[in-house]
C-alpha cells in the first residue's frame, strides 16, 4: 500500500511541476525540482500523467507545445528504465529498426551542414535534395504509429498519445515540405537553410526519443499479445519506411503462444433483402469493393463502424480504426472541423460537405453525407473519397457504342 502512496505522491508532484512549466517555469528548475523531488519515473507514469492533465483541462495543443520540454525533463531518469523488445518480428522491434535508419539520415544531414561545399553549389543541393527524399519515406513510420498503434492504446483508455504526438508528427511533416521547398531556391544561404534543417533534425530525433522511452514502453505494458499480433498483421496495409518487412511473423506467431486470427469464410450464407433488391453477403461486400471510391461509415455516436477494402485506397485504412471515436482518427488540427461537420448534421443543418485537396500528385475529392432514416432521423455520416485527377481532364464525350472501336 505504501509503495502505491510513493507512487501516487509522485505523480501529483510531475503534475505540479507540469502545469508549473505551462504557467512559466524555466526548463532548468523544472528539471531541478525533478530531481530532488522525484529522481525516478517510469514511461507508463508519464503517460498517464499527462493523459490525466488532458482529462483535467489542459488541452492536447498546449501540451504539444510543450512536449519537447517534457521530454527533456523525463530524459535522465527514462534513459536507465526505457524497456527493450528484441523478437525481431515485434511491431516495435521493427519500428525501432525503422529509426536507426532514421537516425543514419538525420546524422548525413548535420554532416552535410558542416561542409565545407557551398550552399549554393549544385552538388550540395543534390545532396540535400536526396537526403530529404529519403527521409520522407518517414510518413510511413508516422502512419503505421498513427493508423495502429494509438487505436489500440485508445482501447485501454490512452488517447493522450494520438491527440498529442500525432500533432508532433504533423508538425514533422510541415517541417520536411518547407526544408525539401527551400533546396530549391536559387539565392540558398547556410543561415537561411539552417533554419529550415536543424528545426527539422532536432524535431524528427526527439520523436524517436518520445516513442522509444515514452510510447514504446508504455504500449508494451498495456497492449496484449493478441493486440501486437493484430498490429502486425495490419502493418503490411501501410507498409514499413526503410526496412523489409518481417519474413516469418509465424515464428512472432508462435513466439507469443497465439494463433492469428483467420479471416471470417462466408458460406452457406443467407441473401439480405433489401427494399430494391436482395444480394448475397459475398455479392455485397465485393460490389462495394468494387466502387471507383473509398467510403467509411460513422455511426450516429460518432465511432467507425465500416470502410470499404478496395484496392487501391487513397487514405490508409486499417481494421483497428473499428469501433474507433472518429475524432482520433484525424490529426488535433482537423478535430474542431470534424466536430463542426458532424455537429451540422446531427442538427438538420446541413445534408453534405465537400472538400478538394492535393496529395501525393492526385486531385482528391472528399464528401461527407449526413445518412438518415425515412424519418430524417441521423443515423452517421458517410464519407466518400475519390482520386478525380483523370476525371479533371475529361473533355468531348465518349459513349457506349464508342467502347468497341
Amino acid at each position: 500500500m505504501s509503495e502505491q502512496l510513493e507512487k501516487t505522491k509522485r505523480k501529483e508532484i510531475v503534475k505540479d511541476i507540469i502545469l508549473k512549466l505551462h504557467q512559466g517555469l524555466s526548463a532548468e528548475e523544472a528539471k531541478d525540482r525533478f530531481v530532488k523531488e522525484v529522481g525516478n519515473i517510469t514511461s507508463t507514469e508519464i503517460a498517464e500523467i499527462e493523459q490525466s492533465l488532458i482529462s483535467e483541462g489542459l488541452t492536447p495543443e498546449e501540451i504539444k507545445k510543450f512536449c519537447n520540454v517534457h521530454a527533456l525533463l523525463f530524459e535522465s531518469a527514462l534513459k536507465d528504465v526505457a524497456a527493450e523488445e528484441q523478437s525481431p518480428a515485434h511491431p516495435v522491434y521493427l519500428f525501432k529498426l525503422e529509426n536507426r535508419e532514421i537516425e543514419k539520415l538525420t546524422g548525413s544531414l548535420r554532416e552535410l551542414m558542416k561542409g565545407k561545399d557551398s550552399y549554393e553549389s549544385a552538388q550540395f543541393k543534390k545532396k540535400a535534395k536526396e537526403l530529404l527524399s529519403e527521409l520522407a519515406a518517414v510518413e510511413l513510420h508516422y502512419t503505421r504509429k498513427e493508423q495502429l498503434l494509438f487505436p489500440f492504446l485508445e482501447r485501454y483508455g490512452f488517447t493522450g498519445p494520438s491527440k498529442v504526438m500525432w500533432g508532433k508528427d504533423n508538425e514533422i511533416r510541415e517541417l520536411l515540405k518547407s526544408a525539401a521547398s527551400k533546396i530549391e531556391e536559387s539565392d540558398l544561404s547556410q543561415e537561411s537553410l539552417s533554419k529550415h534543417l536543424e528545426p527539422l533534425i532536432e524535431e524528427v530525433e526527439g520523436m524517436i526519443f518520445k516513442e522509444e522511452n515514452i510510447l514504446f514502453p508504455t504500449s508494451l505494458e498495456k497492449l496484449k499479445v493478441d493486440d501486437w499480433v493484430e498490429i502486425l498483421k495490419e502493418s503490411d496495409e501501410v507498409g514499413y519506411a526503410f526496412i523489409e518487412k518481417p519474413k516469418d511473423v509465424g515464428a512472432l506467431m508462435k513466439e507469443l503462444k497465439t494463433a492469428v486470427t483467420e479471416e471470417p469464410q462466408i458460406s452457406g450464407e443467407k441473401a439480405i433483402s433489401l427494399p430494391t433488391g436482395e444480394l448475397q453477403l459475398t455479392e455485397l461486400m465485393s460490389m462495394l469493393n468494387a466502387l471507383p471510391v473509398d467510403i467509411t461509415f460513422i455511426d450516429k455516436d460518432d465511432r467507425v463502424k465500416y470502410f470499404s477494402a478496395g484496392k487501391e485506397r487513397i487514405f490508409v485504412r486499417t481494421k483497428a480504426v473499428i469501433g474507433r471515436e472518429v475524432q482520433n482518427c484525424h490529426p488535433p488540427q482537423s478535430v474542431e472541423m470534424v466536430e463542426k461537420i458532424l455537429a451540422s448534421f446531427k442538427e438538420g443543418k446541413k445534408d453534405a460537405v465537400e472538400f478538394w485537396i492535393n496529395f501525393m500528385g492526385k486531385f482528391i475529392h472528399i464528401r461527407y453525407f449526413a445518412v438518415r432514416d425515412e424519418r430524417r432521423r441521423y443515423l452517421g455520416t458517410l464519407e466518400v473519397t475519390q482520386n478525380i485527377t483523370d476525371i479533371k481532364k475529361l473533355e468531348g464525350e465518349k459513349r457506349l457504342l464508342d467502347e468497341g472501336a
